[in-house]
C-alpha cells in the first residue's frame, strides 16, 4: 500500500498535477500522524495496510460530508474540489461492496460467530471489520446487523 502511494506521488509530481499531488500529500500526512500517535503508545510501531485502509475510509467520509455542506451553502467550486479529492483517495481503496454483497456478508458473519442476540453484535461487527475494512460503510451496516439480531 505504501509503495502504491509513493509511486502515485512521484507520478503526480512528474505530471505536475497539483490537485492530485496535494491529495496524496494529505494521505501521507494522515498516515504519518497515525504513526506518531502509535509511537507514543509503543516504540517502533508502524501502521499496517488495514489501518491505512481505515484512514483512507475516514478521509473519504470527511470529504463527502464537507462536499455536502458546501453544496448546501452554494459553494459548488469547493464541493467539486472535495469530490476530486474523494476520487483520488478512492483509487487506493478496495472496490465497495454492493448492497446485496453487504447483506450476504452480514448473513455470513452472523452465522460464523453463531450470533443469536443483540449482545453478539460486537462479535459480528468485529468479524465484518476484520474481513471487509474499506469495502463497506460500517455506520450503515450497524443498524442492519442490529435488525438481524434484534
Amino acid at each position: 500500500m505504501r509503495d502504491r502511494l509513493a509511486a502515485a506521488l512521484k507520478e503526480a509530481m512528474k505530471a505536475k498535477d497539483q490537485a492530485r499531488l496535494s491529495t496524496l500529500r494529505l494521505i501521507n500526512a494522515a498516515i504519518k500522524d497515525r504513526e506518531i500517535a502509535l509511537r507514543g503508545e509503543n516504540e517502533g510501531a508502524t501502521v499496517g495496510d488495514a489501518e491505512i485502509l481505515a484512514i483512507l475510509g475516514k478521509m473519504v467520509k470527511q470529504r463527502q460530508e464537507s462536499a455536502r455542506a458546501y453544496e448546501e451553502g452554494g459553494r459548488l467550486e469547493l464541493a467539486e474540489k472535495e469530490q476530486g479529492e474523494v476520487k483520488v483517495i478512492e483509487e487506493f481503496l478496495p472496490r465497495q461492496l454492493t448492497p446485496d454483497e453487504v447483506a450476504a456478508a452480514v448473513e455470513a458473519a452472523v452465522a460464523k460467530v453463531g450470533a443469536s442476540s443483540i449482545r453478539d453484535m460486537g462479535r459480528v461487527m468485529g468479524e465484518l471489520k476484520a474481513k471487509y475494512t474499506g469495502q463497506m460503510d460500517f455506520g450503515a451496516v450497524g443498524p442492519m446487523v442490529k435488525s438481524k439480531l434484534g
